[in-house]
């Protein structure tokens, strides 16, 4: 009787302390609470983190639920205080999960599908007995094949490789980072735009203007060898040179290509 008198006492105690606590102001009644149920942080956080600093983060979103559980828990519905603080706890932590961890940012809804998709494919796999197709999945869950696809895709940036990331480069075993094979800057795509713009605009030029300038230009030919070989002088060929590179540089201003 004693034992059962001391139980008794024990619980009015506990619940006398959510009352205090869940007054404005009241902290010491929260603390006592926090130190007596943080035990059910520490356990969600370990289930839900991989690594330590991830751990770190998961359990201060966590003791946020607890603290939350705490301000919101009513006895008179004849729960026990666990009972109603796990799926708070790990609604906070999952939220968390959701919106803050990604890599990359990506839309809300995709955040939500994806877990939905792993929890389908989990349980399309054991009912089927084999990988359900993409079809399935959107079936099982009542969305379009469309979005199924987009958030299996968008899954894909819920971590981002650093640059500095190490991969093997030959058989040999030798290795380089992902910032050795970032590609520079082409200096030769400004010259194919300058030629296609060349290009679009030669043909304002007269036959022997083109002529000349793709002697001199594109074969390299001297003004003397060009002279020569359409017979004329060298004085001439530059005289029409010069006209035809005028009439080439205020067409391709013109055209804003350049």
């Amino acid at each position: 009787m004693s034992k059962l008198m001391r139980h008794s006492d024990s619980e009015q105690e506990l619940l006398s302390l959510f009352v205090e606590a869940q007054k404005e102001g009241n902290e010491d009644a929260q603390t006592q609470l926090v130190l007596k149920y943080q035990f059910l942080v520490e356990s969600i956080a370990k289930k839900y983190s991989h690594t330590k600093s991830n751990y770190d983060d998961i359990y201060q979103v966590g003791m946020i639920g607890l603290l939350g559980a705490i301000r919101r828990y009513d006895p008179s519905f004849g729960r026990a205080f666990e009972v109603f603080a796990v799926p708070t706890i790990i609604g906070e932590i999952k939220r968390f999960l959701r919106d803050k961890t990604w890599d990359v940012h990506v839309p809300r809804r995709i955040k939500e599908l994806v877990p939905r998709i792993k929890s389908a494919v989990d349980s399309l796999t054991y009912h089927l007995q084999r990988s359900p197709s993409i079809p399935e999945i959107a079936d099982y869950l009542e969305v379009q094949v469309e979005d199924v696809l987009e958030a299996m895709e968008m899954s894909k940036s819920y971590h981002a490789l650093s640059m500095d990331r190490l991969i093997e480069s030959d058989i040999d075993g030798n290795t380089v980072s992902l910032l050795d094979l970032v590609g520079e800057e082409e200096i030769g795509y400004e010259l194919i735009n300058s030629r296609m713009a060349l290009s679009d605009c030669i043909g304002l030029l007269s036959e022997r203007e083109q002529e000349i300038i793709k002697l001199t230009y594109f074969n390299q030919m001297s003004q003397k060898e060009v002279g020569e070989k359409i017979g004329i002088s060298q004085m001439h060929v530059s005289r029409i040179q010069r006209q035809a590179i005028k009439k080439l540089q205020e067409a391709v201003f013109t055209s804003g290509r350049v």
